[in-house]
């Protein structure tokens, strides 16, 4: 059989289809480019004075990282950041840790606090979101403001008239208050320990002290009045509660017992805690 040559040839110049290879488009390598540059920015640290003191910001987290990795990244910029560049601050000044939604252990805060005394700064008090850092700074003996994690929007919403307002849930804290330390919490504050002259504890809910109260404690301090405060042994510098004010006697008892303090039309009265009833307030 005979071949036709012009079939052949032509045949022959078909051009082969390899696989093709499809390159990304420059409008796309700037795209990855950008993504990857915003996936690896680093935590910011910021250092800001205020009225006399310094506020040590944290980065907010919208959904709190817990992993060793964060925290070496964080720990680095802070030592960056105090270590670089002109000092703003003189020595000695008082340190506020805006921890917000970190979760800070005791250790942790050691780390905070000795990073801060190498640029002689002090560390004085850890405002917070998590109830956990809330408890070991306090442990560790540093004051304490813990906050709701939800803004309030309007802070006259959180007053009397709104009596079926919610707390958070009760801090606990296992440690005796210092001299100095402050402890703020938007619920009901319990310590296992005695809370010494000099200490103060603000909350919005009850106080419950089991052990010497000696220092100044505000129970509804956002104008509950159905708030008590309750201790072993109650001598404080001063109590309130709501917007009532009330002193230790002068001339204590010779032998204490478990009272409770609470509210009245007259003012602050205080009870023998055994077979104490929760009085209605009109």
């Amino acid at each position: 059989m005979t071949v036709d040559s012009s079939i052949t040839s032509a045949l022959e110049k078909l051009p082969s289809t390899p696989e093709e290879t499809v390159l990304p488009t420059a409008m796309e390598t700037i795209t990855q480019s950008q993504f990857t540059a915003e996936s690896v920015t680093p935590l910011q640290v910021h250092l800001k004075a205020e009225s006399g003191k310094l506020l040590l910001i944290l980065p907010s987290q919208t959904e709190p990282k817990e992993a060793p990795a964060v925290w070496s990244d964080l720990w680095l910029q802070l030592k960056q950041r105090l270590s670089a560049g002109e000092k703003f601050w003189e020595a000695n000044t008082p340190v506020h840790l805006i921890a917000e939604s970190w979760l800070l252990d005791g250790r942790q805060l050691q780390e905070i606090a000795e990073a801060l005394a190498e640029s002689k700064l002090e560390l004085k008090l850890v405002q917070t979101h998590r109830r956990q850092t809330a408890v070991a700074a306090a442990m560790a003996g540093y004051s304490v403001e813990q906050e709701s994690a939800i803004a309030y929007i309007n802070q006259n919403q959180l007053t009397a008239n709104k009596p079926g307002q919610p707390f958070l849930e009760p801090l606990y804290l296992e440690t005796t208050l210092r001299s100095g330390v402050e402890v703020r919490h938007p619920g009901t504050v319990i310590v296992l320990g005695d809370v010494n002259p000099g200490s103060s504890i603000i909350a919005d809910g009850d106080i419950i002290v089991w052990g010497r109260l000696r220092g100044f404690v505000h129970a509804g301090a956002r104008g509950k009045r159905e708030c008590l405060i309750m201790a072993l042994q109650m001598e404080p510098t001063q109590l309130r509660i709501a917007d009532f004010v009330a002193r230790s006697p002068e001339n204590p008892p010779a032998q204490f017992s478990p009272e409770v303090a609470y509210v009245t039309d007259e003012g602050i009265r205080i009870a023998k805690g055994l077979g104490f009833q929760r009085p209605d307030i009109s």
